[in-house]
């Protein structure tokens, strides 16, 4: 069974690149561009892993990661942030991230970053 990645980025173009790269490499590639019913996203796609850009619309990256961590169900998927934003370590930690990658990234980094979570 393929390990399924759940992306969440506003950003058509990064979602395109993520999927062709990550599903070259044998994962299954889910993405969406909002995440105001993350948790129902959640329970449908059952993802390995997600990737969450922090400047999403509706109700960004931060209080959607913050919501998936209070949930009973959805709280032990491992969520990395995805994201350009300077502060993204200090961020990673206040939202009880499993981890960050940071943009711009190499095919490299996100690949091994990927594996890493879903091993």
């Amino acid at each position: 069974m393929k390990n399924k990645i759940l992306i969440y980025d506003d950003d058509e173009e990064i979602l395109l690149l993520c999927k062709a790269i990550l599903s070259k490499y044998d994962f299954e590639v889910e993405t969406l561009s909002r995440c105001e019913n993350i948790l129902n996203d959640v329970e449908a796609i059952q993802p390995h892993l997600i990737l969450m850009d922090l400047w999403i619309p509706e109700i960004g990256g931060e209080k959607a990661i913050e919501i998936l961590k209070q949930d009973e169900s959805a709280k032990q998927t491992p969520v990395l942030l995805f994201s350009a934003n300077a502060d993204i370590k200090e961020i990673c930690k206040k939202v009880n991230a499993d981890g960050y990658i940071e943009k711009p990234f190499t095919i490299n980094t996100l690949i091994e970053t990927v594996k890493r979570h879903t091993n």
